[in-house]
């Protein structure tokens, strides 16, 4: 080879291994970026930070439970739905005329800047289930133009949606203060579940810096 082409061939070597390194250095950023979020072992939401994955799997012992509830459209949503995939649950009914409207408006927003993700689901679980049938959140979710198909609002047996809110989700309004099972549930928070359903965020769902860091926390899981 002569002069120039030992330069070209040179040239692309360089060019080939900075494109490694930033490869490399691009997906190390994205693992370390998803253990800056806390994980949340239990009720109180006391954050833990972990930096590797033995010692998540020793001290996270907490996941969403299993549950099988019907959908706006009548079909069967479970935790299947969600395997692998990052996941939102919220507490809603339809009947509630202050703060539910705006806990959807909210989450309306975040489902609308990840409506094309397929690897993100919305989960809204109404806690007045045996006045919410499928037919009242499919009205619930047109009225409120929702069209995410990876949004469900759920329905079903009071005592199961009320257990996975409060054992699964720790969802309650004071936060560590666990309720009698017959208490009606009620809750303004957002719960952020990961691929693996460990709980990594709780969020005000009626506040706007709120709902900013959900959508950045999203970003963060989805890598």
């Amino acid at each position: 080879m002569d002069y120039w082409e030992l330069k070209i061939v040179s040239m692309y070597r360089i060019a080939y291994l900075l494109l490694s390194s930033l490869l490399i250095w691009s997906c190390t950023k994205s693992t370390e970026e998803t253990f800056k979020l806390p994980y949340y072992n239990e009720p109180d939401f006391s954050p833990q930070f972990l930096v590797n994955k033995d010692s998540i799997n020793t001290k996270i012992k907490h996941k969403i439970q299993d549950f099988e509830f019907l959908n706006h459209d009548s079909i069967a949503i479970s935790q299947h739905n969600i395997e692998g995939k990052v996941h939102i649950a919220n507490f809603i009914f339809t009947k509630c005329g202050i703060v539910c409207p705006v806990l959807t408006k909210n989450l309306k927003i975040v489902s609308d800047s990840f409506e094309a993700e397929n690897d993100l689901v919305f989960l809204s679980y109404s806690v007045t289930p045996w006045i919410d049938s499928p037919s009242i959140l499919k009205s619930y979710r047109q009225r409120n133009n929702i069209k995410n198909k990876n949004w469900h609002f759920l329905t079903g047996d009071k005592s199961e949606i009320y257990n996975l809110a409060r054992k699964s989700y720790f969802a309650e309004e004071d936060i560590g203060f666990a309720k009698d099972s017959t208490q009606f549930l009620h809750t303004e928070h957002f719960i952020l579940v990961d691929k693996d359903k460990r709980i990594r965020g709780i969020y005000n769902g009626t506040l706007e810096l709120d709902i900013r860091q959900l959508k950045d926390d999203i970003l963060l899981l989805l890598k």
